[in-house]
């Protein structure tokens, strides 16, 4: 194995975020186009001789990320480790702001039919959320959107990449309510009028 690809893997092993090209380039004082091609080896390597991880683009960068196909034995792993899952009402209103970013916590609340402010404070505290300015309204609420964070813990690249409303629920592990459905969807046609 040459001593680049090495480099990469290293870099990629230990970073807890993807890692962009530039950031690679920068690092490894090489060039694009080479590292570039190193990374598409590296993805095809383990895409032929497949293990427990892959090597995917995600949110700009790349990283080491386990198979889709061990979803189910990592679920069991983690829920017996106690990591801490969003509950139904942080997915709701985490759904409610990926699909109509920017919006103020009124405007959730008024979507979800209850007060949000508990639930945007843990959404903000996970990184999932953030502070994108003040409406031009009066009392000039903050607007939230998603954040790197959502797109890494999601597995988007983009927040283009999100799937109809209606498949959200897929994407999550939940099941989101036809109500929250047809409200995210009214409002959304309210807010382009």
């Amino acid at each position: 194995m040459n001593e680049l690809r090495a480099a990469i893997e290293a870099v990629l092993f230990v970073s807890n975020e993807p890692v962009t090209l530039d950031d690679l380039v920068e690092a490894l004082g090489s060039d694009a186009d080479t590292v570039t091609a190193q990374l598409n080896d590296i993805k095809r390597s383990l895409d032929e001789n497949p293990g427990g991880y892959a090597l995917e683009q995600t949110a700009g960068g790349w990283r080491f990320a386990s198979r889709p196909e061990h979803e189910e034995i990592l679920k069991k792993y983690f829920a017996k480790k106690g990591e801490g899952r969003l509950s139904i009402a942080a997915l709701e209103t985490l759904a409610i702001i990926a699909y109509r970013q920017p919006v103020t916590a009124p405007e959730v609340s008024d979507i979800r039919g209850v007060n949000s402010t508990g639930v945007l404070r843990t959404l903000l505290e996970r990184h999932l959320i953030r502070v994108a300015g003040r409406k031009a309204v009066v009392g000039s609420p903050f607007l939230y959107r998603t954040t790197r964070e959502f797109l890494i813990h999601f597995g988007l690249n983009d927040i283009r990449d999100l799937p109809r409303l209606e498949e959200f629920g897929d994407l999550i592990g939940e099941t989101i309510s036809e109500d929250l459905v047809t409200a995210v969807q009214s409002a959304a046609v309210d807010q382009s009028e």
